[in-house]
C-alpha cells in the first residue's frame, strides 16, 4: 500500500472512532529509508477515542498500518499530536 493509500486509510479509519472529525488534521512526514510516519492532530476529547482502553484502539491501528505498509517493504507509524479545545 503506497503511503498516500496509508494516508486515505488512516483518515477514514480515525474519522469513524471521533466526534469532531472536521477538526482532525493527519500529517504525512518522512518518506526517508521507505519510512512514513504519520502525525494526527486531535481535539483533547477525542485522544481518548482513538487511544481506546488500555490503549488497544491505538495499537490496533498501529499494527494495521505496519502491515500495510510492510507488504510493500516499508514502514509507517502512527503519532498523536494532542491539541485543547479550539481557541476563538
Amino acid at each position: 500500500m503506497p503511503p498516500a493509500d496509508l494516508h486515505d486509510f488512516l483518515d477514514y479509519v480515525l474519522r469513524q472512532l471521533i466526534d469532531y472529525p472536521e477538526e482532525m488534521q493527519l500529517l504525512k512526514t518522512g518518506g526517508e529509508n521507505k519510512r512514513t510516519v504519520f502525525r494526527v492532530r486531535l481535539r483533547q476529547s477525542d485522544v481518548g477515542k482513538v487511544i481506546g482502553k488500555q490503549g488497544h484502539t491505538i495499537i490496533a491501528i498501529r499494527n494495521l498500518l505496519a502491515a500495510a505498509a510492510a507488504r510493500h517493504g516499508e514502514k509507517a507509524s502512527l503519532e498523536i499530536i494532542e491539541e485543547s479545545v479550539a481557541r476563538e
